[in-house]
């Protein structure tokens, strides 16, 4: 993808000049849950290759997820084929599905309802032809809890260590999430959405390298690379990183389907965009401590500021 293109397709996630955690989901429109993107080969084979390595880390799941796993396999098909219906096909014979994906020239042959011909996890099972990682919550006893999910490109967090946790014990890392009732109100939000009336929120930080698999597991791996940002090196090296999460009530089992799309883009060419260089330097200037340590900014912050202060002094 060259430069011009990657700036037009990148998913901008701020609209002020400041940031603070909030409720920042708008309706969708148009209500897919899934985006196809030119990366999509590439990010297919890596989640693949995660899936054969590290599987545990990849997808987790209990019992009382099946239900919402085959429905999410039903929503997602049915996207792939309405908004990409030149790289996807599904042909139906009462329970025998066959769903051809023509961008990898692949048949993938399933009896819907019937673990035994997804090897029992139909959630990881579609999950490999898109690149979106997909969580299903359920929502019962007035709460939401974290029963499946097929997450290959995690930032910074454990799906093994968070399987089964409630909305709040999954968020409680996140520093002054309570403030102000947000995570009541957050609660609140997800309850109440609406099968047929789709959400979609951004997320977003700074990450040292462009890994796109940052969990918790392989924190080793990736973690010391912040040790390594230079201002000099910060615009090849350092990269932003924005989740677009897209939520939909799922009408049988009434649980919450949440795909995550994952995007980054490196300071080089993400200064390109003159507008996005002045607002994120004023944003990441006045950032607090607090957010900077939770994102794992704090220590590359001044040569991240550094380096935008030089491409904001080249263009006047």
């Amino acid at each position: 993808m060259n430069q011009n293109s990657l700036l037009n397709h990148f998913p901008y996630p701020f609209k002020e000049d400041s940031y603070r955690y909030s409720n920042n989901s708008i309706l969708l429109k148009p209500p897919a849950s899934i985006e196809i993107t030119p990366n999509y080969e590439n990010e297919i084979n890596l989640k693949r290759r995660l899936l054969k390595t590290v599987p545990t880390h990849c997808y987790q799941a209990l019992p009382t997820s099946i239900e919402g796993q085959w429905e999410i396999v039903e929503l997602v098909i049915d996207h792939l084929t309405k908004y990409y219906p030149t790289h996807f096909e599904v042909y139906k014979k009462n329970a025998n599905w066959t769903l051809f994906n023509k961008l990898l020239n692949e048949e993938q042959q399933f009896i819907f309802g019937d673990l035994s011909s997804t090897f029992g996890e139909p959630l990881n099972m579609i999950g490999k032809h898109v690149q979106e990682d997909l969580i299903y919550m359920s929502q019962r006893d007035d709460d939401l809890f974290l029963d499946a999910g097929h997450l290959c490109f995690p930032s910074n967090w454990s799906l093994a260590f968070k399987l089964g946790m409630k909305f709040k014990e999954i968020h409680q890392p996140i520093p002054m999430f309570n403030e102000n009732s947000l995570d009541d109100r957050i609660l609140r939000f997800l309850k109440n959405i609406e099968q047929g009336t789709p959400w979609s929120r951004k997320n977003w930080s700074l990450m040292a390298g462009n890994r796109l698999d940052t969990s918790l597991e392989t924190f080793d791996l990736w973690g010391k690379d912040r040790k390594n940002v230079t201002s000099e090196n910060a615009g090849k090296f350092v990269h932003l990183r924005v989740e677009v999460q897209k939520l939909f009530r799922l009408s049988v089992s009434n649980g919450l389907l949440f795909t995550i799309h994952t995007h980054i883009i490196s300071l080089e060419q993400f200064s390109l965009n003159k507008v996005w260089l002045k607002q994120f330097y004023t944003i990441l200037s006045e950032l607090p401590d607090f957010i900077l340590d939770y994102k794992g900014i704090s220590s590359y912050k001044t040569e991240v500021l550094t380096y935008l202060k030089n491409k904001l002094d080249e263009v006047g």
